[in-house]
């Protein structure tokens, strides 16, 4: 029995996850917004930009996966290819519409957005934004997820072969990143956000996972130890991240400490953050059973649809949160108009997801009929 036959079929609880980090993310691309508070942010040294690279990995290399056992090598990299495709696509579509909505709504927004450089610079900032250099905000994602896609298909080739090889190779690139701070360069300024040199480390965790990972490691994360020693960071974590409101709780964190942990980097994934968000997984899977009734309940429901229709989802979310920035802006910024607002976009956000799925199935449904 090879790798693809031990390969587990798609877990709800992915879609979910990723569903609600969705909505997350949608609140804390809205400035000073309050209901920031609700998201992973401010508990610990991860956020949901972990959660996302890692249940991508996962579902990728379990759908890409069933592809290359049914279609071969050849579907396989068509497959990948496509959905590179797609995203880019969506990247600039995305760019063009930011430009529009700020121009449309409030000039005044263009330095916060990082668009003013495509009202000044048009044909080159666009012409950069082609090549991927030039990202306006909260689209940094996305360019990065272009290369994952377009390199899946050799990836998943050497991960199916050689699954620990290639999980070894992944974190020796991880090293040398925290170490030589390797990166791509962006445009006008700064290196990407996103650098695919470390995140794809965690890419490689989830497709890992799903390879091999899950039939070895699954007692060992199911174990009392696991649990403790999980919970025990996570801990040590929230009281780091809250030392940084309150200084009351700066013995968190040994004055011998500050200089070995600080600073904690995003854009290269810290090995802090990475640790967090492995402690918070291990939480995840014991708390939460993979057959809980609840994930099918309504309450659920539309960030499981939200999950499933995720390129389309984070797009909208990110217009919609310039439209919300700009509402709070102009007319009030109190606590209730923001917990409105934030409601409203997740609303409307579950709505299109939900749109998304039923349209396709329907086409679905009349391709079988024809």
């Amino acid at each position: 029995m090879g790798p693809l036959d031990k390969m587990p079929d798609r877990d709800i609880r992915l879609d979910a996850c990723r569903g609600i980090a969705l909505w997350f993310v949608f609140i804390n691309h809205i400035p000073g917004n309050i209901c920031s508070w609700l998201t992973l942010s401010h508990y610990g040294f991860s956020d949901t930009s972990e959660v996302f690279m890692f249940v991508s990995g996962l579902t990728c290399t379990m759908a890409y996966g069933h592809v290359f056992r049914s279609a071969g090598t050849w579907a396989t990299i068509c497959h990948t290819v496509r959905r590179s495709w797609e995203i880019y696509s969506a990247f600039l579509l995305l760019t063009l519409c930011l430009v529009v909505t700020v121009h449309w709504m409030d000039a005044d927004l263009a330095d916060e957005t990082n668009v003013a450089i495509v009202l000044q610079k048009p044909g080159e900032a666009l012409s950069r934004a082609a090549i991927l250099q030039y990202r306006p905000v909260n689209t940094d994602v996305l360019p990065t997820f272009v290369l994952f896609h377009l390199l899946f298909a050799p990836w998943l080739l050497l991960l199916l072969r050689w699954p620990n090889a290639t999980l070894a190779l992944s974190a020796l690139l991880y090293g040398l990143v925290q170490t030589y701070g390797w990166n791509l360069r962006g445009w006008p300024t700064n290196d990407w956000y996103f650098n695919p040199f470390a995140w794809q480390f965690l890419v490689t965790i989830g497709g890992w996972w799903a390879v091999v990972g899950r039939g070895r490691l699954a007692p060992f994360v199911m174990s009392r130890p696991a649990i403790m020693l999980s919970a025990a960071y996570l801990i040590w974590s929230l009281a780091v991240t809250m030392s940084w409101i309150d200084p009351a709780l700066e013995l968190a964190v040994p004055q011998f400490m500050k200089g070995w942990i600080y600073p904690i980097d995003k854009s290269d994934l810290d090995p802090l953050r990475l640790l967090h968000f492995l402690a918070l997984a291990v939480c995840v899977a014991n708390i939460v059973p993979a057959h809980w009734a609840a994930l099918r309940s309504r309450a659920l429901l539309g960030a499981v649809r939200c999950g499933e229709n995720s390129l389309e989802v984070y797009c909208v979310g990110v217009l919609l949160s310039v439209a919300a920035y700009f509402l709070l802006r102009t007319a009030s910024d109190d606590v209730l108009a923001q917990i409105m607002v934030s409601g409203m976009g997740i609303a409307l956000l579950t709505v299109v997801a939900t749109v998304l799925t039923r349209t396709t199935d329907l086409a679905a449904s009349r391709m079988r009929l024809l």
